[in-house]
């Protein structure tokens, strides 16, 4: 199976490019979105392959694929899971199979323009980014259900993580593949890939532009109200790994250390009301709470220092390290300097 056609010309002047579509029950849109990514990758000046995932459709959103790809050419390439994952897991599946040195992600439902693609890419090598997002400015959906609670949503996680973006929820993304392959993304991550790609290079090198965004035409949204509760769990995890993954010790520890202390305080106050103004204390639900506080405290601390063994063991293996290199000198021409 190889990239896309493209003149050696071409190819000389942009790296190969990936085009990863997580796709559920999109049979309507495959034809147009097919058609669509080769009308605006046409004057891509680099060598593609187009990756689609369905994500256990039954609708025949799989089988059609097969065939829109066998008439379109072997850079058109299919990824059947065997059941509904979720659209983290299809992405997923897709980057593991990308073999381009860039990774575009866009959605299957038509709404994000695959012309923006080849702009993107100019822009994120001029601005030298690791990861440029898209921001659906004139959004086209719903201003109740979908735009304001989407515009609150963003607005959160910017102050929460502080990577401060104005669209979060947009799929259309393009990567550099050595970064993005970096991260990997479990559960509900794929709402949150700018932050978890923070964890790995420097916020700075994350950027965004404007976008072209359409109404849907064919299938109905597979988002509902339900997911506001889990985009909050979501930035929960997402706020404790990029500032406490390499720590959580401090996270732990800090916690327990509040509860110690307002328990320690409650105690010694106490203490004072019995042993200096001889009044019973038995009784007082002010016991019971520092109680409570100082147990607290020591649960929290444990789990501190047992999420610290239990990190420092993640990293002792050697398959992972909690920095990341972006470049360096080949050790091989590396010499050492004699002494004068």
């Amino acid at each position: 199976m190889s990239i896309s056609t493209a003149t050696p010309e071409r190819a000389k002047r942009h790296p190969r490019l990936s085009i990863v579509i997580p796709l559920y029950q999109e049979l309507d849109n495959l034809e147009p979105l097919l058609t669509r990514v080769h009308e605006g990758l046409a004057a891509y000046r680099g060598d593609w392959e187009l990756i689609c995932v369905d994500d256990g459709s039954r609708d025949g959103t799989g089988a059609r694929l097969r065939e829109l790809a066998a008439d379109w050419g072997p850079h058109v390439r299919v990824i059947q899971l065997r059941r509904n994952f979720g659209q983290t897991a299809a992405m997923q599946a897709g980057l593991d199979a990308a073999r381009g040195e860039l990774i575009a992600t866009l959605d299957g439902d038509l709404q994000n323009d695959p012309a923006d693609i080849p702009r993107m890419v100019d822009e994120l090598l001029e601005r030298d980014l690791d990861l440029l997002q898209g921001w659906r400015r004139r959004r086209q959906d719903a201003l109740l259900l979908r735009r304001i609670p989407s515009r609150l949503a963003n607005a959160l996680i910017g102050r929460v993580t502080g990577v401060a973006l104005h669209d979060y929820g947009c799929s259309l993304k393009i990567y550099r593949a050595e970064v993005i392959h970096e991260v990997r993304l479990l559960g509900e991550m794929h709402r949150f890939i700018p932050v978890w790609v923070a964890s790995v290079t420097d916020p700075e090198r994350i950027g965004e532009t404007e976008v072209h965004h359409q109404p849907r035409r064919f299938g109905a949204s597979k988002y509902g109200i339900s997911r506001t509760f889990r985009v909050l769990l979501d930035l929960l995890a997402a706020f404790f790994f990029l500032r406490f993954g390499a720590r959580p010790g401090h996270f732990f520890g800090s916690i327990g250390l509040f509860f110690g202390l307002l328990g320690g305080s409650m105690m010694a106050h106490l203490l004072v009301v019995k042993f200096v103004l001889g009044e019973s204390i038995g009784q007082r639900p002010l016991l019971f709470t520092a109680i409570l506080f100082l147990v607290v405290a020591i649960q929290f601390l444990t789990t501190g220092v047992l999420a610290e063994l239990m990190m420092r063991t993640f990293y002792a293996t050697g398959t992972h390290s909690p920095h990341r290199i972006r470049w360096q000198s080949d050790p091989e021409s590396a010499r050492w300097r004699p002494p004068r």
